[in-house]
C-alpha cells in the first residue's frame, strides 16, 4: 500500500521516527541499523515502507534499503513471529549477519537478540534457509556479477549454502565465470 516516503524528518525517538510529507506526519517504526544511518532532524529522508494492519492497529515500518525490508518481509511470514520480533532482529543484527547466520545455521548468533528464545532461533534457521542466505548473505563477499553467476551455478549443481560460500572466498576477484566455476569445482572436488 505505501512503499516509499520522502518528506523532512521532524522527530526522531527510538524506534520510532516521524516523516512529514508535504504536511502530513507518517510515524514510521525502524529498526536500529536504519536509525542509525538517519539525518538529522529537519533534513530530508526517504525510507522504504512496509504497512501492517492488526486486528488493533495499522502500523507502517520503515527501512534504509531494500534488502532491510525483504529481510522484514520475510521474517514476518513465519508463524510466531511478528513485526515487532523482527524489528528487534533487525535492530540486532545487520541483513548481512543474519544470513550469514541461517546460511551457517547457527543459532546461537540469533539467541544473542532481545527476544528470540533458543526454538524461535531454531524456527527462523529453519524456515529462512534459502530465503536470505545466497542472495543477502555471501553478498558481503561478492564483487562482481561474475561472482554472483558462479554462485548461482554452483549451488545449481547441488552444492549447499556453506560450500558455496567457502569456494567463492577462495576464488580471485576478477575471475571470469566459466573460469570460476572450474577452479571452485576443483576446489569443492578436493
Amino acid at each position: 500500500m505505501i512503499g516509499k516516503l520522502t518528506g523532512i524528518l521532524s522527530d526522531k525517538n527510538p524506534p520510532q521516527v516521524l516523516v512529514d510529507c508535504n504536511g502530513v506526519g507518517y510515524e514510521v517504526q525502524v529498526p536500529m541499523s536504519t536509525f542509525y544511518n538517519l539525518p538529522e532532524t529537519g533534513a530530508r529522508v526517504s525510507l522504504l515502507t512496509q504497512f501492517v494492519v492488526r486486528e488493533d492497529a495499522q502500523i507502517l515500518y520503515g527501512f534504509e534499503n531494500a534488502g532491510e525490508r525483504e529481510a522484514f518481509r520475510q521474517l514476518i511470514k513465519i508463524s510466531g513471529v511478528g513485526p515487532r520480533t523482527a524489528l528487534s532482529v533487525l535492530s540486532g543484527m545487520s541483513v548481512g549477519e543474519l544470513a550469514q547466520a541461517i546460511t551457517l545455521q547457527e543459532a546461537g548468533r540469533l539467541v544473542k537478540v532481545p527476544g528470540i528464545g533458543k526454538k524461535t532461533a531454531e524456527r527462523l534457521l529453519l524456515e529462512l534457509k534459502g530465503k536470505l542466505g545466497p542472495d543477502i548473505g555471501i553478498s558481503a563477499n561478492i564483487s562482481s556479477d561474475a561472482q554472483v553467476d558462479i554462485l548461482q551455478a554452483l549451488l545449481a549443481l547441488g552444492y549447499n549454502d556453506k560450500e558455496a560460500a567457502a569456494a567463492l572466498k577462495a576464488l580471485p576477484a576478477d575471475v571470469g565465470v566459466s573460469e570460476g566455476i572450474k577452479l571452485a569445482l576443483r576446489a569443492l572436488g578436493k
